[in-house]
């Protein structure tokens, strides 16, 4: 079983987007919200150089935002 987080916050549509199309596709997944955990936040930023969300970490691997094509690849939809 691969290993997703998805860093998220609230007021965000496309965070929103994923989150369906994770259950969609019964993703089972860690939600890090940013506006409320400032440790999420800190390992968003320093440890994935990111500083948008959605931010999508599967295996270790970063994805920026909602790329549908690569999320597939890495969890094999």
């Amino acid at each position: 079983m691969k290993t997703v987080k998805l860093y998220t916050q609230p007021a965000c549509p496309p965070c929103e987007f994923v989150k369906n199309y994770f259950n969609m596709h019964d993703v089972t997944y860690e939600l890090l919200d940013i506006k409320e955990d400032r440790s999420a936040k800190n390992e968003l930023v320093n440890v994935h150089q990111s500083m948008s969300t959605p931010t999508i970490v599967i295996d270790g691997e970063v994805i920026i935002g909602f790329e549908k094509d690569r999320i597939d690849e890495l969890l094999g939809i």
